[in-house]
């Protein structure tokens, strides 16, 4: 695991810049599953159930999944979280890179969309990083061991009672293309599960998230 304290050059996803001052919350961790490339995106899932074990101490029930790997709290994204990982030998996993950041204590005062926001503008006591950090790492290690033990449908329930935005509209943009629909939940490897007019199902790997009706949709990207 390697903890810092503070990045110059944090990022998201699509090489999105992350603000990363002092007093927040910003780790990668090695892991080395046993598992099939295509199951790599489940650790996405198991990382934020961990990161819902940390806020949930200070602000119980409060915060939300947002597809594919952001947690929010009412509406403002607290917590990012990035995978990055390469294949071995029989396309099996060689190694994941698991990069969490959490707001402790600041955000970027972004207005959004999505705004951000940290756990004590939501009303949370001031914690250190150096309290969060073996919080955090706790959480992850007991989410993974679940996940190991019984795959993802324990991880994939758990995460979908707490998804933002679950039965409502949504536009997804992935790459060129747009898809507009109901998020329905997410199918069994943790693809978004779009049900649009007529009845037709569609799942979607990755892409930006807009919650809302097409026209006036506010974008959650992440």
């Amino acid at each position: 695991m390697v903890w810092a304290l503070r990045q110059k050059a944090g990022r998201g996803r699509r090489a999105r810049a992350w603000a990363s001052p002092p007093g927040n919350l910003y780790l990668s961790v090695i892991l080395r599953p046993a598992c099939e490339a295509r199951h790599v995106a489940q650790l996405s899932f198991v990382a934020a159930l961990a990161v819902l074990d940390l806020v949930d101490d200070p602000l119980p029930g409060r915060a939300r999944c947002k597809w594919p790997n952001d947690i929010l709290v009412e509406g403002g994204k607290v917590a990012g979280i990035l995978l990055e990982s390469a294949l071995g030998a029989g396309g099996r996993v060689d190694w994941v890179v698991l990069g969490i950041g959490v707001n402790l204590s600041s955000h970027p005062g972004l207005e959004g969309p999505p705004p951000s926001t940290s756990l004590v503008a939501a009303g949370a006591a001031s914690l250190a990083p150096e309290d969060a950090l073996p919080a955090l790492l706790a959480a992850l290690v007991g989410r993974r061991r679940a996940w190991e033990a019984g795959g993802f449908a324990t991880v994939r329930q758990a995460w979908l009672a707490r998804a933002h935005g679950l039965g409502g509209p949504v536009t997804v943009t992935s790459g060129e293309r747009r898809f507009c629909g109901l998020f329905e939940g997410l199918d069994a490897d943790g693809a978004l599960v779009l049900a649009q007019a007529g009845g037709a199902r569609i799942t979607i790997a990755a892409g930006d998230v807009f919650f809302g009706d097409a026209g006036t949709a506010h974008a959650a990207r992440g």
